[in-house]
């Protein structure tokens, strides 16, 4: 591979905006092509990024010989399928969360990836930052000593329309795969995922989807707890918290810049702040790069057992739930 990597965006609806200035902020990062269902909306997109291609489908986005790995940004209903496509093509993929609808799905997709010898990667940019990375250095080297208890939050109010994804059943709709995920993977990348006991407690909507869950994660020697839900809005915030001291994180705990460390009796002893160079997914963009550039298939930041695990624990809870997605 050259020094410039040639990205290719696949749909162009909000999230893909948001990805797309992260792509022209990052170093060695090129946005090359995009594509809609639709060319005209692929061609305005690609005018306002600056892509050198717009398609009007998938495919021939994936069949572009140029294009060094993909950035799946459809909908959670169509990435099994979007996936497949761009592996079928033999291209990289960076697919947004939840990376799959299920633990089947996602399965056969990190088959197909390793017996095609491809970078696979969701794109939980969380993992990724400098602030998550500061708290787990600070973990590792026992600056807190002992995890005991952990406490992360995802709450965003969302009205009520029918026509949005978020409560549509059949594209993946509800809370658990659009917010839950974060909190569930922050508490398990801290603690493992391997809980003793798992409880949890859920509302639905009008819709059927699950628009506000509570879980709480038993371990060994500690305790996990997290909301996430589309009625209210909450800080956002989360906290580690050890025999020695604990670890905040500001509010929108996914994605802030600042992290904190205290000693046992409140006193601050460490601040880490690094401003996003764009908006916070460049650091996925460079973490899927610099993966790239070294021959590595999967990340070590965000390996595909993680998110494996990640989505079993996400099936069992909709299995306690009595609930699952249309044609499943």
């Amino acid at each position: 591979m050259s020094n410039i990597t040639n990205w290719g965006i696949m749909a162009t609806g909000k999230i893909a905006h948001t990805f797309a200035k992260a792509v022209n902020a990052a170093e060695g990062a090129k946005l090359y092509a995009c594509a809609s269902r639709n060319s005209e909306k692929a061609a305005e997109f690609g005018k306002l990024y600056g892509a050198e291609r717009s398609y009007g489908s998938y495919e021939e986005l994936a069949a572009d010989p140029n294009v060094d790995i993909v950035y799946v940004a459809s909908p959670m209903s169509c990435h099994y399928e979007n996936v497949r496509l761009c592996f079928e093509h033999g291209k990289n993929v960076l697919c947004e969360k939840s990376i799959t609808m299920n633990s089947e799905q996602l399965a056969e997709l990190v088959k197909t990836a390793k017996e095609k010898n491809l970078f696979f990667m969701e794109a939980m940019w969380t993992k990724c930052l400098p602030s998550f990375l500061k708290a787990n250095e600070w973990v590792r080297s026992g600056k807190i000593g002992e995890i005991r208890a952990i406490r992360a939050d995802f709450s965003n109010p969302v009205d009520f329309a029918p026509e949005d994804r978020l409560f549509r059943p059949e594209l993946g709709g509800g809370a658990l795969l659009d917010l839950a995920v974060y909190p569930i993977t922050f508490i398990t990348a801290f603690l493992g995922y391997e809980p003793v006991e798992i409880s949890s407690s859920v509302n639905f909507g009008r819709s059927g989807v699950d628009t506000d869950e509570a879980v709480i994660f038993k371990y060994k020697n500690a305790f996990a707890s997290m909301t996430a839900g589309f009625n209210m809005e909450n800080e956002n915030r989360a906290v580690i918290v050890g025999t020695e001291g604990r670890i905040a994180f500001d509010q929108w705990f996914f994605c802030t810049d600042t992290v904190r460390l205290f000693r046992w009796d409140n006193v601050l002893l460490e601040e880490s702040v690094t401003p996003h160079i764009c908006n916070g997914y460049e650091y996925e963009i460079l973490e899927a790069q610099r993966c790239l550039s070294e021959g590595l298939k999967e990340s070590p930041l965000n390996p595909l057992s993680d998110t494996v695990s990640v989505m079993k624990i996400m099936d069992g809870l909709r299995k306690d739930w009595s609930y699952s997605f249309p044609n499943e």
